[in-house]
């Protein structure tokens, strides 16, 4: 008897030939936070590593702001993908998705992209998870890839919020802790607000409290994402603590911040270089739209030059990765080198990334 050929196998998705996504879901987490759900227009696959982001492209204002946000779903999930947003007061891209994206509703992105992962896994390892408010995305979806490969990890999963209204997945994260199952969570509040029987931490997280959460603190490896001053405090703490800081991971730019910065008005700081002399030679740089001109060396990125001369762009990785800085060339030739987060066609179409693009001519930007 013939048989059936088999059918032909599912590709992965790949936004250089299709770059639409379909919101198949909104669910609200908390109050203030919402998990926008996504498939492929066509059917595929997502691959990505647990921690890594994708960059949205959204028509907003009527124009297009390009944003990252990290994937809280599972990566062991292909059919679909999720990220978590917190909405921010005045934020023109979390409050236009709260406001306006609903099921049916397609967007345009690029990614998974980022380096903030624990790769593969395998042998048990025995990790520290420490999260504050948004943070807790890259490592909520990490833990979810544990738990659907069944991965026999040791984690102690810490999370800080404002208060327990605050906690993001705090449902989901407390049934993952059931028999049988190696998750030991902590949920830490600066306040317990209308919750009168809380019965988890108060207070910031400092060393003592870590003390108390996760003795074996020293032995594990920590990954860490959140507020700049929450990790700063994270690492001042741990290194006062005697950890053995190689196995010591964060989360390397902070979307969040970006978005509350851009919402007030005053678009984030390359985060690198942290000096940038202000360039008194080179080539014109020109910002069209806002009439700004400066001068950039051919050595220089033109968003560190920007910087420099006090004319501020939104940026967030500073490595061609994240696609925030992305905008038109109008006029100009630059060498870009890039880890990413732009397609092909697209720098066919003039667009560069401000953050690692280097002048070989003067510019005009669409800016």
């Amino acid at each position: 008897m013939q048989q059936d050929a088999a059918p032909p196998p599912v590709r992965n998705w790949d936004p250089e030939i299709d770059d639409t996504l379909v919101c198949r879901a909104v669910r609200n987490e908390t109050h203030d936070v919402k998990t926008f759900v996504f498939a492929p227009r066509n059917p595929c696959l997502f691959r990505f590593k647990p921690g890594q982001f994708i960059t949205l492209e959204l028509p907003i204002g009527g124009g297009i702001i390009h944003r990252s946000y990290t994937v809280s779903s599972s990566a062991a999930r292909p059919h679909r993908l999720s990220i978590t947003v917190k909405r921010v007061p005045g934020g023109p891209v979390s409050n236009w998705l709260h406001d306006t994206l609903k099921p049916g509703d397609t967007i345009r992105a690029v990614g998974p992209l980022g380096e903030f992962t624990p790769g593969e896994t395998g042998t048990p390892r025995k990790f520290l998870f420490l999260s504050g408010g948004s943070g807790v995305t890259p490592l909520m979806s990490m833990t979810r890839t544990f738990d659907d490969l069944g991965e026999d990890h040791d984690i102690v999963f810490v999370h800080a919020a404002r208060t327990p209204a605050d906690i993001v997945f705090r449902r989901e994260l407390d049934a993952l802790t059931g028999p049988g199952r190696r998750l030991r969570v902590a949920h830490v509040c600066e306040g317990i607000g209308t919750e009168s029987h809380w019965a988890g931490f108060t207070g910031r997280l400092s060393l003592p409290m870590l003390g108390m959460i996760a003795p074996d603190f020293k032995e594990r490896e920590v990954y860490v994402c959140g507020p700049s001053p929450f990790m700063k405090a994270v690492r001042a703490f741990l290194e006062e603590g005697g950890f053995d800081m190689s196995r010591y991971h964060q989360e390397s730019f902070n979307f969040e911040e970006l978005t509350a910065e851009l919402a007030a008005g005053e678009p984030a700081a390359p985060s690198a270089p942290a000096q940038v002399a202000a360039p008194t030679d080179g080539f014109r740089v020109e910002f069209a739209k806002t009439g700004k001109v400066f001068p950039c060396p051919p050595d220089m990125a033109v968003a560190d030059a920007a910087s420099a001369a006090d004319v501020r762009v939104p940026t967030s990785c500073s490595r061609g990765m994240c696609g925030t800085c992305k905008t038109k060339l109008i006029s100009g030739t630059v060498e870009m080198s890039h880890t990413g987060g732009i397609r092909k066609r697209e720098i066919d179409q003039g667009l560069i990334l401000l953050c690692c693009s280097r002048p070989t001519s003067d510019l005009v930007i669409e800016r």
